[in-house]
């Protein structure tokens, strides 16, 4: 597996509309990577990145206090595979005892506990020849 660093580089909030795109930039390099997710995911991604702070904990904000409540640490996300033009993703989260969990994820949940959690964005190589554009 060969694994590319992306960082969030743009998320596209259309009210209007059904789904919303977040954009992954390769890290150091030229390619883009769009995922079309939900407005939900996209806002809390947002709410994220814009230090807007709720009242109460939103459903991202909530897994990460269960990992850290249940001493597990979110390590990495990787965005690995397309089937059907439907992206997955793996959460790899480290138990206390050391032992490395990978969780099934959407990316668009990937992304928004990524982006909590502080921790990197891989995409599989095989999944951004496929899927990635160059911006001119």
């Amino acid at each position: 597996m060969s694994l590319v660093e992306v960082d969030l580089n743009k998320i596209i909030i259309d009210e209007k509309r059904r789904d919303q795109v977040i954009v992954l930039k390769e890290r150091g390099g030229e390619r883009h990577f769009p995922i079309m997710i939900g407005l939900v995911e996209a806002s809390s991604i947002k709410m994220k990145l814009s230090n807007l702070e709720m009242p109460r904990p939103m459903t991202h904000d909530l897994i990460i206090s269960i990992f850290e409540d249940l001493q597990a640490t979110p390590k990495k996300l990787i965005i690995d595979k397309i089937v059907d033009h439907t992206f997955y993703a793996k959460l790899i989260v480290e138990t206390a005892d050391g032992t490395v969990k990978e969780i099934d994820s959407r990316p668009s949940d990937g992304v928004a506990l990524a982006v909590r959690a502080q921790i990197p964005i891989f995409v599989e190589e095989e999944v951004l020849l496929a899927t990635s554009f160059k911006m001119e």
